[in-house]
This record gives structure tokens, sequence and C-alpha cells, in this order.
């Protein structure tokens, strides 16, 4: 059992457990090896018959990967070493960053400012990762693997779940991320530079709303904060790109996200936000997505009983015999519009199925409905006049 002003390797001299779980501890360490004598950080994964071997190969990975990193804004590797006889351990010594977790400031109110700086130099220590032969991805970025510095810079920490790109395809990958920052690629054991993006663009959205991204509301597993932050429409825009579920949507790589950010310029502006159920249906500044534009059967065909059920209105007049075709015409061609301004849907394929389901209806039905409706209609009005 580790203790504080323990010894390590007649070297480290631990002061202050940081972390501690069932099979890894990370403490705070004295090297009295350097003069003057240097804090460093010690990270322990004990070997036990509960060890999974997975385990010990992502650590002996980090301790590898960390070797032939160098970057000012990256803990240094220092040492590693198996802890013998007090306990079977392996040992990783990395560079002590005097700081606190961005977790530790998730409570304080984010600046625009602040999370432009914040993203931008994470960004730049990706660009190095990403840009390394072969590309390091870090796979796990989120709050607590990030130190605002006591030197105003932000450090991209804890390296354990680190993936180099030479592992052949088809190969196995262990899944490893946070739930709300990984993206579905990497839960498909697919992960890539674009991956580390979504993951950084997760966090900036939980310092900016408090809300942990597993909570945010969704529209197409696209996070959904715009309507909970004060900030710049171009901030906003470049965050839903980083977010984006579809990789073919998102940023490709670190640089091409930072020089995103520096232009200042509002992206995707064509991006839908799901804004339906805003009633005013001749408000045309409620915009309406082009996937549901164009004719609707639905409306067409079973007009009197598909303005009920879509809260269109106007469709009443469908029921006035002189009016009744000429306003099946008009919802016809103005019904995906209306009924999208006129009642709340969950999303746009929500949207669709509902009026796919009414086009069957209206096909399979409603010339018969209309047929009936419309001479009832008729001879109800020439009753009245003879």
């Amino acid at each position: 059992m580790l203790h504080g002003r323990q010894i390590l390797q007649g070297r480290y001299q631990l002061q202050e457990k940081l972390k501690d779980s069932l099979l890894k501890q990370t403490w705070l360490a004295v090297d009295l090896a350097t003069r003057p004598t240097t804090l460093v950080v010690i990270k322990l994964l004990t070997f036990t018959k509960a060890t999974h071997w997975e385990e010990l190969k992502l650590f002996e990975r980090q301790a590898q990967v960390l070797q032939q990193l160098n970057h000012p804004q990256i803990p240094r590797y220092r040492d590693e070493f198996w802890l013998e006889p007090q306990a079977s351990a392996y040992v990783l010594v990395q560079e002590y960053i005097p700081g606190r977790s961005v977790a530790h400031l998730l409570q304080q109110r984010w600046s625009e400012a602040q999370i432009r700086q914040l993203a931008t130099q994470v960004l730049d220590i990706l660009a190095y990762l990403h840009e390394l032969h072969p590309p390091v991805i870090h796979r796990d970025i989120k709050p607590s693997n990030l130190i605002w510095g006591d030197d105003n810079k932000v450090y991209l920490v804890d390296f354990g779940g680190v993936q180099d790109q030479t592992v052949s395809p088809g190969a196995t990958f262990t899944i490893i991320g946070t739930y709300g920052y990984t993206p579905l690629e990497q839960f498909g054991g697919k992960a890539i530079p674009a991956s580390d993006l979504y993951a950084l663009g997760a966090t900036l959205i939980h310092l900016l709303t408090g809300i942990t991204p597993a909570e945010l509301p969704q529209h197409n597993l696209q996070l959904q904060f715009a309507d909970l932050v004060n900030c710049s429409p171009s901030l906003v825009s470049w965050l839903q790109k980083m977010t984006e579920p579809a990789l073919e949507k998102r940023f490709g790589c670190a640089r091409q996200a930072l020089a995103a950010l520096e232009s200042d310029i509002v992206l995707n502006a064509t991006t839908l936000v799901n804004n339906s159920g805003q009633g005013g249906l001749f408000n045309a500044s409620i915009t309406v997505p082009a996937e549901i534009q164009g004719w609707n059967w639905g409306a067409f065909l079973l007009a009197p009983f598909w303005l009920v059920a879509n809260r269109v209105w106007i469709g009443l007049l469908a029921w006035v015999p002189l009016f009744g075709f000429w306003m099946a015409i008009a919802l016809g061609v103005k019904g995906n519009e209306w009924a999208w301004k006129s009642r709340r849907w969950e999303s746009i394929e929500h949207f669709q199925k509902y009026q796919e389901r009414w086009a069957i209806a209206g096909i399979t039905t409603g010339i018969a409905v209309n047929l009936v409706v419309w001479h009832l209609g008729i001879v109800f009005l020439l009753s009245t006049l003879f």
C-alpha cells in the first residue's frame, strides 16, 4: 500500500494522491534527483489478477507515445518503471503542470473571449498531434483532461486513451472516450482527427452552457445549444460544425477548424435549427427546410381532415363548396410550409414520415372521399338556392 512521503525508485517522493480508482492511482511527487527538486506526476497501474491485459497495453502505449511528443503544452514524459516489491505496478512519470483542471472551472461564467482562447490553444496542440507520422489521436478530450495553467496557457493531459494510426484496417480497437464528448464513429472503433475535434467542440459547449453534452437536447443527433448561450452567431455556427454527427460535415482537420475560428464568419448558414411550430403562415422570416418543400398529396386529397391534424386552420375554406377545390390546391402547394410553421415537430424526419402517411391515405382513399364531400357540398348549395 502506497502512502505519502514514500520514495519510489529511491528518487520520487510521494506527496499527495490526486486520483484513485480500483487499479489506477495518480500522485503528486517530488523528484529528489533534480536540483532544485521539481514536482512530477506519478501514474500507477496496479497489476493484479483483476487487471485486464488491454489496460496494461493502453498504459504502455501512453508511455511510448509520450516519449515521442515534444510540444510545450503537453506534459513531458520523464520516466517509467515496474514497481517491485512494494506492489506489482507499472509506473509512468510525467512533468507536473501548475494550474487548475478546466473541470474545476465549470461553475464560472465563461466569456466568448475565454472560449476562443481555449479553443485556439487546444487546436494548436491537436494540429501538432494529428500531423505527426503516424497521426496521434487523443480520443478522450473533455474538461477534466484540460489544464488551465498558472501561466495562462492551456495544457492537454491524460493520454491514457491515445491511439496512433499505425493500426491496420480491420484491427480490433478498444472503445475509449466519455459519453457526451465522444462522437459516434469512435464508438464504432473508428477514431480519426475529426473525432478529437468533436470532443473539443462538445467540451466548449459544456463550458458555455454549464450543461454536460449528454444532457443537452438533440436534433438528428446534433447538440442543441444555440438558445442557451449568449455569444456571436459565428461562434455558434463554428461549434455546430465542430460537433456535426456526420463526419463529412465536420471540419476535417485542426488547422481547418482553427482557420475558420479565426475568420469569424458564420458557417453553415443553411443548417436548420428546428424552428417549427412558430406560427405565422405568411411570415417569410420563418425558414422552412428544403428537405420538406414540395407538393403535399395528403393536404390536397384529404384537405378537410388534414387541416385539423396539422392545425392549418386557413384550410377550413376547404369545407366551403365554392372555394373547396381551390383551397385543396393551395394546401397541396403550401401544405408542407404551413404545417411546419403551425405545429411543433420533433424533427424533419418526424414531419416527413407523418406527411408520408397522409399521402398514402390520400392516394388510397382521398379521391373517393373528395368526390363524396364535393358532391354533397354541391347538393347542399343547390338545395339552398332552389
